[in-house]
């Protein structure tokens, strides 16, 4: 009779891992569940040559093996890894093999190491294929064009040996002042869920797992603070934090990231209604579930010691640590009775069926022979197509944009901003250092793309710290009075790559108040305040002063308050951080090669006073109205235009009656017609709100449920749909179910913030279930 064995390649990858598992020491069980190392202090480098680290063979010795290595490749000013020391080419390859060696030799069982990378915005490894932030993707409305600029990602990743992808998306923004705004698609759930599901999708068709993060309610925040609590209650998580995440399990995400805050009292490290209950329970997942960096350490605040902070996640649901020391101290917990042989046993299965479906038993190496593929911005556009449909124009007085449209007479343009000109203020948080040829500046780009009639000269206008600042605008001033038209390049930096920045134990920036480091946006970097930093306001009056017609173009990782700005200037387009090749698609837009096609994901407000402005508020604040401002944000979700004239019209909606066992079956849709009758091509982007006006709890103003890209020549009128199931009026009952009930809705068709149509409908029969029982 034949012995059925672990390393038949036959067997499902699940049936594996059983047949392994008994096999394994505690001790061994407890090292696959270690990620405490950090990656790019694994290895020395000098020249050419490389060695391992001391502490990378002594934890793998002591673990007889090891589960997941992180951030190998990382490179950038945390991890003191760069073009002379870091890993790119066949180096990072050899690394990779010399270390997967080291573990293979000290695995009783062979058993191989995952290897997990940060995957923010694209590779955060040198070469890496970046994007724009997340913030700026929403901004497109287009979640296809970001599958397939995350397909390579994927397809980068994959070649490097990466088996975890670490990436931001669960985030909803509902407080601007946090620092890691950027990282979030946008404000709405709905919207934010359409982008995760095809990111997750892309980069999971090239064989590497996605480690979604994080989970959950992060973007809610106290006061805009980073990892503060999420004060809110069952019903809110649900409507809002709880749908992108339910979202990624329905495309079979690989893994979930645990978030840092806490909710409602109960830190989601050690929230087993959340990781376990619900996750697992109600959503089916089966994938691994992440600690995110230090956190389970930190859980000392509620448990005094690091065995029962380790004994805590792992009931809660956690499976792989990061950086703690608390999970390599497992197997002392089993000791004291703290944790059952058979709760380490289970996160063991899954960390060990992920390896098996990742090939690793097979293919345990990389080939080092391979030629460097090419994943430069040239061959793959999708970056650049990004940022130029991520740029939202706010505001266009008389027609000033686009600048130099046709051959005419001369005109002399002044770029004036320090954002005009810095390639890692365009990156956002957590980018890797650029080659020389990666990426381009929002000036250079004007200069390389400016037509033979057009003249351009560039000044800084202001830099904080320098003795020289009054030199600076007045120079900026100067040319601001010689010139025809002034661009104005303002905004925020999330770049690392400032002189004394520094950071803590987990990689966030640690920025002091009233420090001189530019950096005022990413992780760590919580604001009080949404203005323009570092004298940029102003520039801004100075400029404005010369009477010159003013274009404003913003670059940032958030929203900030800027209602004097958007008053005063002639034209206003508002960009999340484009990415390297953002310089590019500003430049266009500006001069009309391309015609912006962006819509905020998030709502500008007028003041942090007013804070929140988000569009979808309960429809309970029927009193919501400040005496000193006007009651709504400076720009609404949804708000932005291009170039051409759109006008809707032929509005048909199917049906105005309709029973929710029909709508079951058939989708209710609404058709119409979209009419440009400008000069230019243009893209328009409906949006399909409801408003329940009718039901067993307090519901919202308003709330997306579908949208679409349209392209719209100029002159020609083209047909659009979009249609609704019957989740689209579902909500939480009392008894915390999720229901369609009877009543009346309104449907409202918006584009650029402006109401195109809107119409009553009327659901008759039963309230409808539309989950199962919760376990």
């Amino acid at each position: 009779m034949a012995v059925i064995d672990y390393m038949d390649p036959a067997l499902a990858p699940g049936e594996r891992a059983k047949l392994l598992l008994p096999k394994l020491t505690m001790g061994e069980k407890v090292g696959q569940l270690n990620q405490r190392l950090y990656g790019f202090h694994s290895y020395m480098r000098t020249g050419d040559a490389l060695l391992p680290s001391p502490d990378f063979v002594e934890e793998v010795k002591r673990c007889g093996g090891l589960g997941v290595l992180y951030g190998l490749f990382r490179a950038d000013p945390w991890s003191q890894r760069d073009f002379t020391n870091g890993l790119v080419g066949t180096l990072a390859r050899q690394a990779y093999n010399m270390l997967q060696g080291i573990v293979l030799d000290h695995s009783r069982f062979g058993i191989p190491m995952l290897l997990s990378s940060e995957c923010p915005h694209g590779h955060l490894a040198l070469g890496g294929y970046l994007l724009p932030v997340n913030l700026a993707v929403g901004a497109t409305f287009h979640p296809k064009l970001l599958g397939k600029a995350a397909a390579i990602c994927g397809l980068q990743l994959r070649e490097a040996g990466v088996n975890l992808a670490l990436v931001s998306m669960l985030d909803i923004l509902r407080d601007p002042r946090w620092g890691r705004s950027e990282e979030c698609f946008g404000e709405d759930p709905y919207h934010a869920s359409a982008f995760a599901k095809e990111l997750v999708m892309a980069i999971q068709s090239q064989g590497v797992g996605v480690v979604a993060k994080h989970f959950c309610a992060q973007g809610e925040t106290t006061g805009g603070l980073n990892a503060s609590a999420a004060r809110i209650g069952e019903r809110e998580l649900r409507e809002i934090h709880l749908p992108v995440v339910e979202a990624c399990c329905q495309v079979g995400v690989t893994g979930v990231m645990a978030a840092y805050n806490e909710v409602d009292g109960i830190f989601c490290h050690a929230n087993r209604a959340l990781l376990t209950d619900l996750l697992r329970g109600e959503y089916g997942f089966r994938g691994v579930v992440m600690a995110d960096g230090c956190a389970i350490d930190e859980l000392m605040v509620m448990t005094g010691d690091l065995e029962q902070a380790a004994a805590v996640a792992l009931h809660a649901g956690l499976d792989i640590s990061l950086w703690d020391e608390a999970f390599s101290r497992l197997e002392h917990a089993v000791e004291r009775g703290l944790v059952r042989e058979e709760a380490i046993d289970q996160a063991v299965l899954r960390v060990l069926t992920l390896k098996f479906a990742q090939g690793l038993f097979e293919r345990p190496f990389l080939p080092e022979d391979r030629a460097q593929s090419d994943y430069s911005y040239t061959r793959f556009p999708q970056s650049l197509q990004l940022a130029r449909e991520s740029a939202v124009l706010l505001k266009n007085e008389k027609r000033i944009l686009p600048l130099a449209p046709r051959k005419g007479d001369p005109i002399h343009i002044a770029v004036i901003g320090p954002a005009a000109d810095d390639l890692y203020r365009q990156l956002g948080d957590y980018p890797p250092p650029l080659a020389p040829n990666e990426g381009v500046t929002i000036w250079k780009s004007m200069q390389r793309l400016a037509p033979p009639w057009v003249e351009v000269e560039y000044a800084q206008g202001c830099a904080q710290g320098q003795e020289d600042a009054n030199e600076l605008l007045e120079a900026a001033v100067g040319l601001a009075q010689q010139s025809d038209v002034v661009v104005l390049v303002l905004g925020g930096s999330s770049s690392r790559f400032e002189e004394g920045a520094r950071f803590a134990a987990n990689g966030a920036a640690a920025i002091e108040t009233g420090g001189s480091v530019l950096m005022d946006c990413g992780e760590g970097v919580d604001l009080a305040g949404l203005t323009l930093p570092n004298g940029q306001t102003a520039v801004f009056e100075a400029v404005l002063r010369t009477g010159k017609p003013l274009t404003t173009v913003v670059i940032a990782g958030r929203p900030y308050a800027i209602p004097r700005i958007a008053e005063q200037s002639d034209g206003l387009l508002y960009c999340f951080y484009p990415g390297p090749m953002g310089g590019q698609a500003v430049a266009e837009i500006l001069y009309g090669i391309v015609s912006p096609s962006g819509r905020l994901p998030v709502s500008l407000p007028r003041s942090p006073a007013q804070l929140p402005v988000y569009y979808n508020t309960k429809n309970s604040y029927r009193s919501r109205h400040y005496s000193d401002l006007p009651d709504s944000p400076l720009f609404c979700f949804g708000a932005g235009f291009g170039y051409g004239e759109l006008h809707y019209q032929d509005f048909v909606l199917s049906a105005r009656t309709i029973s929710l066992e029909d709508l079951a079956h058939t989708p209710l849709t609404i058709r119409f017609r979209v009419h440009n009758v400008g000069a230019r091509d243009d893209i328009a982007v409906p949006q399909l709100y409801v408003r329940l006006l009718r039901g067993s709890t307090v519901r919202r103003t308003r709330e997306l449920k579908a949208f679409v890209r349209l392209l719209v020549p100029s002159g020609e009128c083209v047909n659009g749909q979009l249609s609704l199931g019957v989740e689209s009026f579902g909500g939480w009952n009392p008894r915390m179910e999720f229901v369609a009930e009877p009543g009346e809705a309104m449907l409202y068709l918006m584009d650029s913030d402006r109401l195109l149509w809107s119409g009553a409908l009327v659901l008759t029969g039963r309230e409808m279930p539309l989950r199962l029982e919760k376990p």
